[in-house]
């Protein structure tokens, strides 16, 4: 009996420590989406009225037919103007680019756009966050890209990135317009 009292928290403590290695393994940064390589989930949204070059909002079912990015983001958020740029750059680049406001009040989308730039194709409001939801979002800025069949076939957390652009996501645009 004093040998179990003894061997038990040791035993407890070894199969601690091994979860926390294992923990340590994993990339924070990456949260596997349970939308990978399934439809984009169907929503509708009214859009940020009129911005230069936004227009009115839109459906999922607009995001098909070509890659497009899904990008979420907020005029409150910190990281979004960090990565305003590189969203310009992609669709100068001739890849769709939607807007999702989220949980955002239309009028600071629109200022916020005003004073950044327009990159997006079509922007729509998410002002209750419930296709945030549905899209699994966690925080701004995300992005996802959808193929042209409307299925999510990868998400960023956080700004992208140049070197994220040139080296990840360029190369797999490509791969799904030559799929297409």
């Amino acid at each position: 009996m004093k040998r179990l009292v003894f061997i038990l928290p040791v035993v407890a403590f070894m199969v601690l420590a091994g979860f926390f290695a294992f923990g340590l393994t994993k990339d924070p940064k990456e949260l596997p989406s349970q939308l990978i390589d399934r439809p984009l989930p169907e929503f509708s949204l009214p859009g940020i009225e009129a911005v230069a070059g936004g227009g009115p909002g839109f459906a999922s079912s607009a995001i098909s037919g070509e890659p497009k990015l899904l990008n979420v983001f907020a005029s409150w958020c910190a990281a979004c103007p960090q990565e305003h740029p590189v969203l310009t750059r992609i669709a100068r680049e001739g890849v769709p680019v939607y807007g999702l406001a989220w949980k955002d009040k239309p009028e600071d989308s629109r200022n916020w756009l005003g004073r950044f730039g327009n990159p997006y194709t079509k922007v729509a409001a998410d002002e209750t966050g419930r296709t945030a939801i549905d899209l699994g979002v966690t925080g701004v800025p995300e992005t996802f890209i959808v193929d042209g069949k409307g299925r999510v076939r990868y998400k960023v957390i956080g700004p992208i990135s140049d070197e994220k652009w040139d080296n990840e996501l360029k190369p797999l645009i490509a791969k799904l317009r030559a799929e297409a």
